[in-house]
């Protein structure tokens, strides 16, 4: 049942504004939205930031009809509305894009618009349905091939048309969900000011949910930041500096300066070195070709790359888990082949992707993941027969402590805690000790402000203290900000070099996408 007002349901071509008046949502006793009034303005580009569990999701889907909120209210161009479903929303021209693609891969793109209506007839008349989606693209700022099946489109043109679709419903005020995760740095700005045109024209109000600083001051008109459930600040994107934005979001936490950065050493030796090395992808179709690839100690080389052009294969040549057809691998001069002595010799330490996953037992808990390096050693570095649980015991609650790991209990499963906590014992693990190599595969990946800028101290603390380090991310920003090489992979090869405080982004992304 929908409560309405006599509002008129928005013109196309018209954008709309929204309000959320002292918007409170509680799950049992827990308070995830508390008291948020925020205002987007119709033809407003506005930018929506906070870390993880800020209550930033919970607004959207209030917002959305998702969730019904406990209290307070929500108008759509000044006219109070309650929206119970987002069948409900979209009656007054909300939409939403989604990080996660919602399009059929085997349609379309044609089909795809023509199957999201409401209304769909039983027998569709091809010839007239195309006809009108050309006058339709003729309005778009997006071109998209609509004849190519979804599956054969780029990751840019995916998330354009997931825009087009919603504009295609009639949506004039769109959420974005973290809009540019899959995108390179030319995509992402292409697909980020055609829809600000859009807002500059009146046509679309857009609330963009980002971590991306770069973005909201380049695109966003104002901000609203969100902390705890609670509304911090916000304000115009020109009067916020990055760091008064960074500080709202994340309280009084010292964050750890990072550009601490000495420089490499020109005589520093190689420790990892890869030369003439080629491996079956994962389809097996393809071939991973790594002609020549070195890290020197106290370095970090960073490796560029849209998903699924060889990283995961390369981590996996490196761990030991995919063997190399031919080449050779060596880590201090010596050949390498990852077994569990090697990497023990050479002090050769990982930091997988999802390490819940690649580099934990969930089900064990955090004592024992906390001694898989160490459970078969005595003190001395001499075999041990037995477990030596006391020693284990004692050896976690100092990791623990000094990694900030948030547990119930030592003996809790490493399942249960969050993915910041399971990051942060990876990294306890990982970085004690003395460490020649490490290898670190999107170590921020889905994790809040605090907890990255954290981890990526932590990396840069073994750099600066000696080790070489291989960093692969998919975030751009970050290489940036860690690297003092980035190297691109594409396709399987590494096809470009830059020393990172000299990269050209624009350069760096033409290499992602292929055009070299």
């Amino acid at each position: 049942m929908m409560l309405v007002t006599d509002t008129p349901l928005p013109q196309p071509g018209a954008a709309v504004g929204v309000q959320t008046l002292d918007m409170t949502m509680k799950f049992g006793s827990f308070t995830a939205l508390d008291h948020v009034s925020i205002n987007i303005p119709a033809g407003s580009f506005h930018a929506l930031l906070g870390e993880n569990g800020a209550g930033k999701s919970t607004l959207v889907k209030c917002i959305m009809g998702f969730y019904h909120q406990t209290s307070g209210s929500l108008s759509v161009d000044g006219r109070e509305v309650s929206i119970a479903s987002p069948k409900d929303a979209a009656t007054y021209g909300l939409g939403m894009v989604y990080q996660q693609f919602t399009l059929v891969p085997s349609l379309t793109g044609a089909e795809n618009l023509v199957i999201s209506r409401t209304e769909v007839p039983a027998v569709i008349n091809w010839a007239k349905e195309r006809k009108a989606l050309a006058a339709f693209m003729e309005r778009m700022p997006f071109q998209i091939p609509l004849d190519r099946p979804v599956s054969h489109l780029a990751a840019g043109e995916k998330q354009k048309l997931e825009i087009v679709k919603q504009l295609y419903l009639g949506r004039s005020f769109l959420v974005l969900d973290e809009p540019t995760s899959v995108l390179t740095p030319a995509e992402a700005d292409e697909m980020l000011g055609l829809v600000r045109g859009m807002t500059e024209r009146g046509e679309l109000t857009v609330l963009m949910i980002s971590h991306k600083f770069h973005e909201v001051t380049k695109f966003a008109d104002a901000v609203t930041i969100l902390r705890r459930g609670k509304l911090v600040g916000g304000g115009k994107v020109g009067q916020l500096s990055t760091s008064e934005m960074a500080s709202m979001m994340i309280g009084d936490v010292k964050l750890a300066e990072l550009d601490t950065r000495l420089p490499v050493e020109r005589d520093a030796k190689p420790v990892l070195a890869l030369r003439q090395i080629k491996a079956p992808d994962r389809s097996g179709l393809k071939m991973i070709d790594i002609e020549d690839l070195t890290v020197r100690a106290g370095e970090i080389v960073g490796i560029a790359g849209i998903s699924g052009n060889g990283q995961k294969e390369l981590i996996e040549i490196l761990a030991g888990q995919r063997p190399a057809n031919s080449g050779t691998i060596s880590v201090n001069g010596a050949d390498y082949r990852a077994t569990r002595e090697e990497t023990r010799k050479h002090h050769v330490r990982f930091i997988p992707e999802e390490p819940l996953q690649n580099a934990c037992a969930p089900k064990m808990t955090v004592t024992e993941n906390l001694s898989f390096r160490t459970f078969d050693l005595k003190e001395s570095g001499a075999d041990a027969i037995w477990l030596n649980m006391g020693g284990m015991r004692k050896r976690a609650s100092a990791l623990i402590a000094d990694f900030k790991v948030k547990t119930a209990s030592p003996s809790s499963p490493i399942a249960a805690l969050s993915g910041g906590n399971v990051q942060r014992a990876v990294l306890a693990r990982e970085l004690t000790g003395e460490v020649d190599l490490l290898i670190v595969s999107n170590p921020c990946f889905g994790l809040d402000f605090s907890a990255v800028a954290e981890i990526r101290a932590r990396i840069m603390r073994a750099r600066n203290a000696g080790a070489a380090v291989l960093l692969l991310s998919e975030d751009l920003d970050e290489l940036l900000e860690m690297s003092d090489r980035i190297m691109v992979i594409s396709e399987g090869r590494l096809v470009y070099e830059t020393p990172a405080l000299a990269a050209d982004i624009a350069v760096i992304g033409a290499h992602m996408a292929g055009h070299h």
